[in-house]
């Protein structure tokens, strides 16, 4: 199949190392906003530029997860190459062998989400790397996969999304890129011909502040203010009671700190915070035991078949207490800060987040809850974050699934 519809960026992208004014640099640099064709352009070229070049050489393919780099690049780059190259994948050792005919190479995956993460890369020699949203990973593992590619004519593709104007990534890289002989592009939606002008002017329609900035107009912007501008009274909270047909309770545990619990029931597609349970020992002048915490939780539970307990993962002495009464499913959370709070502006804008009135501590922390513009790095400020902390795992957990990438490549076979 041949590529019909892409635009000069897309195509400069995915073709730079083939250019004689671009032939010489070492490395390629996309971001800016999503949805705007960064990931297909790269990895296809990456591939191309691989396999013309290379026989019988090693190179890697890296995302934050590799579930996520799975998710987000292996399985559509199959339906991108399909025709052009064969894709022999070899799930449990993690890497594939591609070939174009002529020439076989192999790639390993690799999942850059800790500091941890450099170890696993370390030791390798590469011919060339592929770093799909490079701004998630921690310095120490792009930069181990940056050494690793050592054999001649070896290149680097970085890809990603915009984060705060001081990330490492940015200064160390995107700023350098002359001086560090790299090429830098930058991606707005319209650089994707095949989104519908409709879906562009809804992204442009729907979100504001610092997601608008950064995932939309594709700017490297510090977030201030507010964590959740977008919450609206209006649309954000109800009143009375609502008859749910699941329910959860998610926890944020605290012995000095407050103890916050949130009972949610989903009803057609919206899930409502239907009660709290908020203990703040400093404000009731004494602090509870597990067993006092965990009698809150089953009256915050009246009686209601709840699917699960979503619980704060470092209150490893609260879990054991719920696992023992041997009455709920309790799930350590997920805790990634800043995904997780970006979930949960999506949900409080799209309406699918909802919360009771009765909810006094989660309405007055929402209204309180800032940006830390100090940290050097996006955090919120460590305070009036406990009821937002619960969210959080909640949202992770019960609203956290993805959603599928929506540009479409028009092909013709």
């Amino acid at each position: 199949m041949r590529y019909k519809t892409m635009s000069p960026k897309q195509r400069k992208a995915m073709l730079w190392w083939a250019d004689p004014h671009t032939d010489h640099y070492d490395a390629i640099i996309c971001d800016g906003s999503v949805r705007s064709g960064k990931t297909m352009s790269m990895s296809v070229g990456f591939l191309i530029w691989s396999l013309s070049r290379f026989d019988h050489q090693t190179f890697a393919l890296c995302g934050k997860t590799i579930d996520s780099l799975r998710r987000n690049v292996i399985t559509p780059l199959q339906t991108w190459v399909e025709g052009i190259f064969e894709i022999r994948q070899y799930v449990s050792r993690n890497y594939l062998e591609i070939t174009d005919g002529a020439h076989t190479n192999r790639y390993y995956l690799f999942g850059g989400k800790d500091e941890s993460s450099a170890a696993l890369i370390q030791g390798i020699t590469l011919a060339g790397a592929f770093l799909d949203e490079v701004a998630l990973m921690p310095r120490s593992f792009v930069e181990q996969a940056a050494a690793r590619c050592s054999v001649s004519g070896s290149r680097l593709w970085f890809n990603c999304n915009p984060d705060n104007p001081y990330h490492w990534f940015k200064k160390e890289w995107i700023d350098k890129a002359e001086e560090k002989r790299l090429i830098y592009r930058h991606f707005v939606l319209e650089d994707n011909p095949t989104l519908e002008r409709a879906v562009i002017e809804r992204y442009h329609r729907i979100y504001t502040g610092t997601f608008y900035e950064r995932f939309v107009l594709g700017k490297w912007t510090a977030a201030e203010g507010l964590v959740y501008p977008m919450f609206d009274e209006e649309k954000n909270v109800f009143e009375g009671d609502i008859q749910c047909e699941r329910y959860v309770i998610s926890c944020d545990y605290g012995t000095v700190n407050p103890s916050s619990f949130g009972l949610w029931g989903e009803s057609g597609g919206v899930w409502y915070r239907l009660r709290e349970y908020y203990y703040d020992s400093r404000r009731e002048g004494m602090q509870k035991t597990d067993e006092e915490h965990y009698k809150g939780l089953e009256e915050l539970a009246d009686g209601l078949c709840i699917e699960k307990v979503i619980c704060d993962p470092s209150a490893a002495s609260f879990i054991q207490c719920i696992r023992r009464h041997g009455k709920f499913t309790v799930q350590p959370a997920k805790n990634d800060v800043v995904s997780g709070i970006r979930l949960v502006s999506d949900c409080i804008k799209d309406g699918r987040i909802r919360i009771n009135r009765r909810c006094r501590d989660t309405l007055r922390e929402i209204n309180l809850y800032r940006w830390d513009e100090k940290a050097g790095k996006d955090a919120p400020v460590k305070e009036n974050d406990h009821a937002m902390d619960d969210m959080r795992y909640f949202a992770a957990e019960c609203l956290g699934r993805e959603k599928d990438d929506f540009f479409v490549l028009t092909v013709e076979h």
